[in-house]
């Protein structure tokens, strides 16, 4: 009940039209109790008493009805499907907008294809929820309210033994309902299983096509599309049974009532009218309690999805956890880790180790080291992707903890070897971040990357679509395009991860001097593989399993004979393997 309700409050914003909807809902209740009643005086006073008055006026005033209610449920049907459907809006857009906002963390931990599933499959699920079966609780509810008036109203021994079914059929109701939910979760995990093999087979399509492994990836997505099916057609066994037993205690019900009213009429307690207004008025109430079994059905699948969606934004999100309250200034002295260790969730040794790492403003700094040495890690933790476990760091002195997340990471740029470039224009994913950069800044950061020179070879220059991730674009032309990127950002602080190791060494040699203008006057911290890219770095630090175990310049590195100078002879083919 608490998911339900936190549900509905999402409709709070649209209170005026859901009242309308309401309005409307009764007016529909009231008419079609009015198509019970009027079932008595036309069997009584036309077919009895042969009132030919009565002939004149009770086709008119059923014309009437139906023309009235055909214009209440326009309304409601109108004004609750846009209530629901801007209000299921509403939670996908909150939803991405806290998927965007959830720590790295989380993201490490969580495949993109379920949390994709999350957005569209579970919100879809709320929105039969909120748009469909709202739209039935206000009509059938109110309308079997209605009905049981009329019942009530013709005769209420009659109608006593009418609504002892209600009891039983809401047992079945709530008995099955929570068997649904249990499977719609379920089925919700699968569907994200399926998402989530869905996306990485498309995106590695090329893979899979290099290694003829097209009928091992469609294997893999049957197997999660097989465990799907079974769990759905668990759900519709159990609504369909849900159906059933409700079908068999309506007719249980109806056969008392065909009984007693028959006794009645007989004896000359009841009017044949009043019999069958009543009758009808049964069948019409019938409907509803079958719409709402229904509804009941959809709401417990709906309420599987809610609680996955809700669970993700009970989530604390970055900015919630962030305790600064102050802009932090531009890096103007140093940039210090003290005594900094971190350890990933669920490893069991920490991945750095009491990093202790001066860098002044204007300085830039190569970390190498072999793979799993922490280079990657120690950088993260610069824009807080992470914090660290014990230690700190310190922007010109002042923990960058107790800055704001926003004012820390405007000053910080990112050029990764995997490049992330967006299914857009050539000219917005160089003014990504910066919007609001005009045409000839964005034209002067393209030249500077040496960037301008393709663009205007493509076929729409600066406007051409270039596919997702670039797909459309070379290795190197993507490169510079992300350093295009973090020229026109101009952050004070650069972050190069790689950015040159999966390039040719012609297309190094550009990036290269496109780097060299991005990384111009700018504090810097380089990661690279290539020793040969990081030679002239002001200063180049040695890491080996999570721990610095060395730094000077590259002289001074090769001068001391430890691990740099043996990486730089295996690079160099100077020692044996």
């Amino acid at each position: 009940m608490k998911v339900f309700v936190r549900l509905l409050r999402y409709l709070a914003r649209y209170r005026v039209r859901l009242g309308a909807a309401f309005v409307c809902s009764a007016a529909v209740a009231g008419l079609s109790g009015a198509y019970a009643w009027l079932v008595r005086p036309v069997l009584d006073d036309i077919f009895i008493k042969k009132d030919e008055w009565m002939l004149m006026v009770l086709p008119v005033a059923i014309l009437a009805v139906a023309a009235l209610k055909g214009l209440f449920n326009y309304g409601q049907s109108y004004l609750m499907n846009y209530v629901g459907t801007r209000a299921v809006a509403d939670i996908r857009e909150e939803l991405f907008l806290h998927l965007m906002r959830l720590p790295v963390g989380f993201h490490d931990g969580n495949t993109s294809g379920r949390l994709m599933s999350r957005v569209f499959n579970d919100v879809s699920l709320m929105a039969n929820a909120v748009a469909g079966v709202l739209k039935d609780l206000f009509q059938q509810g109110l309308t079997f309210l209605a009905m049981l008036g009329v019942i009530f109203y013709q005769n209420w021994k009659l109608a006593a033994v009418s609504i002892v079914v209600v009891p039983i059929s809401s047992l079945t109701m709530v008995r099955m309902g929570k068997r649904l939910r249990g499977l719609a979760s379920s089925g919700q995990e699968q569907v994200g299983d399926m998402t989530s093999s869905l996306q990485e087979s498309l995106t590695g399509i090329r893979i899979v096509k290099a290694f003829g492994c097209e009928e091992a990836e469609t294997d893999r997505f049957a197997r999660s599309n097989k465990a799907y099916l079974r769990t759905a057609m668990k759900a519709i066994q159990v609504s369909s049974l849900a159906s059933s037993h409700l079908e068999v205690i309506g007719v249980v019900g109806v056969a008392a009532i065909i009984w007693y009213g028959g006794y009645l009429v007989i004896h000359g307690s009841m009017t044949p009218g009043a019999f069958f207004s009543f009758l009808a008025a049964m069948f019409m109430a019938y409907t509803p309690i079958r719409r709402l079994a229904g509804a009941n059905n959809t709401v417990q699948q709906a309420l599987a999805g809610a609680e996955r969606v809700f669970a993700v934004l009970d989530l604390e999100t970055e900015q919630a956890r962030d305790r600064g309250r102050r802009d932090l200034p531009a890096i103007s002295r140093t940039l210090e880790f003290k005594g900094v260790t971190f350890q990933y969730e669920g490893t069991d040794r920490p991945a750095l180790t009491g990093i202790d790492l001066t860098v002044r403003a204007g300085e830039i700094v190569a970390l190498v080291g072999s793979s799993g040495s922490g280079k990657s890690t120690l950088v993260s933790l610069v824009p807080r992707f992470y914090d660290p476990t014990e230690g700190a760091i310190l922007l010109d002195g002042q923990d960058i903890r107790d800055g704001t997340l926003s004012s820390l990471r405007r000053q910080i740029g990112i050029v990764s070897q995997s490049t992330v470039l967006f299914d857009d224009s050539v000219r917005n994913n160089i003014a990504y971040g910066r919007p609001s950069a005009t045409e000839r800044e964005v034209v002067e950061a393209a030249k500077a990357a040496y960037a301008d020179e393709f663009i205007l070879r493509l076929p729409e220059g600066y406007a051409t679509l270039i596919g997702e991730n670039g797909v459309k674009l070379s290795g190197g032309e993507r490169q510079r395009l992300a350093i295009a990127r973090a020229i026109l950002r101009d952050p004070p602080l650069l972050i190069l991860d790689e950015a040159t190791s999966a390039l040719d060494s012609e297309s190094e040699r550009i990036v290269q001097l496109a780097m060299a203008n991005l990384m111009k006057d700018r504090t810097t911290l380089v990661i690279a593989h290539r020793l040969a890219t990081v030679q002239k770095a002001d200063r180049i630090v040695v890491l080996d399993r999570g721990c610095i175990v060395e730094a000077g310049s590259h002289e001074e590195l090769l001068r001391q004979g430890g691990l740099y100078k043996r990486l730089h002879a295996i690079q160099f083919q100077d020692v044996p393997l």
